[in-house]
């Protein structure tokens, strides 16, 4: 194929910067060329480039092996021209690109032959590659590698960001319906509370007002019961002092009408004297000279004239004669009488209130009796047991709902019946009493009434049996306390037994001293008894029963106490009370005789009786120096006030 000569002319300069290189470069000469027309270029620039070279150029072979920067020659043959468009592919893979990429303003083509527009496109180009140099051709290739290089990072750039704002999309995305899906649990879960809230409140509130209602409803319930209960007493009050009225207007009437009749009885005795007198004095004066007569009538009217003293004489006689003999049946002390009677009285008038209380009140109170008697039956020898029930009938006593004289004659009678059970705890109930009689003091005189009604030895005193004053042994045994079942009296023994746990009752109530509480009815009242009962009460069964329980109760505080005063109490029982046992000569009097015979001689009221320390053990080293016992027991009277 013919060559075909083609001319290029291009400016020389565009913007500053030549194009055509100096022909007699070296190859590394033309990259130094280009870095520094980089640089000037990238200093030129306000902006930053994001593609600017920050290296070096350095020129790589098609296996990855460093070319030479050296100048190279290329030679190309015109057969290789003629070769078909597959070459022409090769060679633009080698490098060699068209020259149109050259920005050129003018192109001068010349040609010999005139149908060079025929020839191909190929023609052209291989002719221009032939004309360019080895330089320019370097500098086309290393252009092209470097847009190649940009284009690629530029694509590699924009798919790492793509990805990455697709990743960071996704992610955000993700995030926002976590998000979301939590927003909604949180309203989910909020809206729930608030609902449970609102319940919650309602029901409060349901609850307070339901609890205010209700207590509103208990105060006007408790002022009605108060206002009743008040009413009650105000018309028992009335109903007793209209009866004291009566009683004492009738009282009145009655003296009234005695002194009338005594006035009278005086008045008619006058008269009957001055009669008497008158007659005495005209028979005189009509007899005086018949002074035989004179005297034998004189007899008749002195007697007639003493007829009414002989008369209150005999009466005086006949009420001495009754005196003696029911102080023959009755052995008590003048005091301690006068005290049961005073007991026994206010008990009565207790039990006249809580009558007309009951009468007046449409209320059953038995249910207080049984809440008491309940207790008292649960009281042990534990101090915490003995506080709480303690606390239980305070709290009852002060319960409006049943009057408290109901309450405290309940407590009166269970604590005097409960003696009976057999596992009754007497010293344990003596600090049960000691603590609610301390608050309410008028609780004592009615326990201890109760006590003397159910055991007349706990008074003390004694009734002997005398046939004029008794029809039979039966009624005899009644007024001493025996107790009658379906028609039948008890026997002895069990008679024995309930009066000895009467007596360790009062006796372990006189020696109980609590802290912080007052004993109204103490030592001193306990050695009272003591005295009142050795001075007035016969040696018998009963009083020895009853005087052996007592001083096993009672001897250990009273010898505490008294010490040597209480050594001739024992001393004159020794002497005196036991000997008029043993003179008796009764074999059912011996067992009891023998306990207090080594009451005693074993000195038993050195050691704290059992149970008296609450929820303790018998306390036997608490024994007095024997220094206090020398000698035999002291001598004494019979008598000790």
């Amino acid at each position: 194929m013919e060559a075909v000569k083609l001319e290029i002319r291009c400016p020389q300069i565009v913007n500053g910067i030549g194009l055509e290189p100096d022909p007699d470069w070296s190859f590394k000469s033309l990259l130094l060329e280009l870095d520094s027309l980089e640089k000037k270029l990238n200093l030129s620039s306000s902006v930053s480039l994001p593609f600017a070279k920050t290296k070096s150029r350095e020129i790589y072979g098609e296996k990855g092996t460093k070319r030479s920067s050296n100048a190279f020659v290329m030679r190309v043959s015109d057969e290789e021209f003629e070769d078909s468009e597959g070459e022409n592919e090769k060679v633009r893979d080698r490098g060699l690109v068209k020259a149109a990429r050259f920005n050129c303003n003018e192109f001068y083509f010349s040609s010999s032959d005139d149908d060079s527009d025929d020839q191909p496109c190929l023609d052209v180009q291989t002719y221009l590659m032939n004309e360019v140099g080895l330089v320019e051709s370097a500098l086309y290739e290393l252009t092209h590698e470097h847009q190649l290089g940009v284009k690629e990072e530029i694509r590699n750039t924009i798919s790492a960001l793509e990805t990455d704002l697709m990743n960071e999309s996704e992610k955000s995305s993700s995030a926002h319906t976590k998000v979301e899906k939590y927003r909604e649990a949180r309203r989910e879960v909020e809206r729930k509370f608030d609902v449970q809230y609102q319940r919650r409140v309602a029901e409060g509130l349901d609850n307070h007002l339901t609890a205010v209602q209700r207590d509103h409803e208990l105060k006007s319930q408790i002022e009605e019961r108060k206002i009743r209960s008040d009413a009650a007493h105000e018309e028992a009050k009335r109903r007793e002092k209209a009866l004291q009225e009566e009683r004492l207007r009738q009282e009145k009437a009655k003296a009234e009408a005695e002194l009338q009749a005594k006035l009278k009885a005086e008045e008619a005795n006058r008269a009957a004297l001055e009669a008497e007198r008158i007659a005495a004095k005209e028979a005189a004066e009509n007899e005086a000279a018949k002074s035989s007569k004179a005297n034998t009538s004189e007899v008749p009217q002195t007697e007639a004239s003493g007829g009414p003293n002989a008369t209150s004489s005999r009466v005086e006689n006949d009420k001495t004669n009754k005196s003696e003999l029911a102080g023959n049946m009755l052995r008590a002390a003048e005091s301690a009488l006068k005290l049961e009677r005073e007991r026994l009285q206010k008990l009565k008038e207790l039990e006249e209130i809580n009558q007309s209380l009951r009468s007046s009140s449409n209320q059953n109170f038995d249910s207080t009796g049984r809440l008491i008697g309940r207790l008292i039956r649960q009281i042990s020898g534990n101090k915490d047991k003995v506080s709480t029930q303690a606390s239980e009938l305070v709290k009852i006593f002060n319960n409006p709902r049943c009057p408290q004289t109901i309450s405290i004659a309940y407590f009166a009678q269970k604590v005097v019946s409960n003696c009976e059970s057999p596992s009754h705890s007497a010293f344990a109930c003596a600090h049960v009493i000691v603590l609610v009689t301390s608050q309410f003091p008028q609780a004592m005189d009615l326990v201890l009434a109760e006590i003397h009604r159910a055991c007349i030895y706990t008074v003390p005193k004694h009734i002997s049996y005398t046939k004029s004053a008794f029809e039979s042994k039966e009624a005899y045994w009644k007024v001493i306390g025996y107790k009658e079942d379906d028609g039948k009296i008890e026997s002895t023994t069990d008679y024995l037994v309930r009066l000895e746990s009467y007596m360790k009752l009062y006796g372990a109530l006189v020696q109980t001293e609590v802290a912080g509480c007052q004993n109204v009815h103490g030592l001193k009242e306990g050695w009272a008894w003591l005295a009142r009962f050795l001075n007035a009460l016969p040696a018998n069964m009963y009083t020895a029963v009853a005087l052996y329980a007592f001083l096993q109760m009672a001897g250990f505080a009273l010898f505490r106490k008294y010490r040597s005063q209480f050594m001739k109490m024992l001393n004159f029982i020794s002497e005196n009370f036991l000997n008029a046992l043993r003179s008796q000569d009764d074999p059912d009097l011996r067992p009891i005789t023998s306990k207090i015979q080594c009451y005693l001689e074993d000195k038993l009221f050195l050691q704290e009786p059992e149970g008296r320390t609450l929820h303790s053990s018998l306390l036997s080293n608490n024994m007095a120096p024997e220094s206090d016992y020398h000698g035999p027991y002291h001598q004494q009277s019979r008598h000790f006030y």
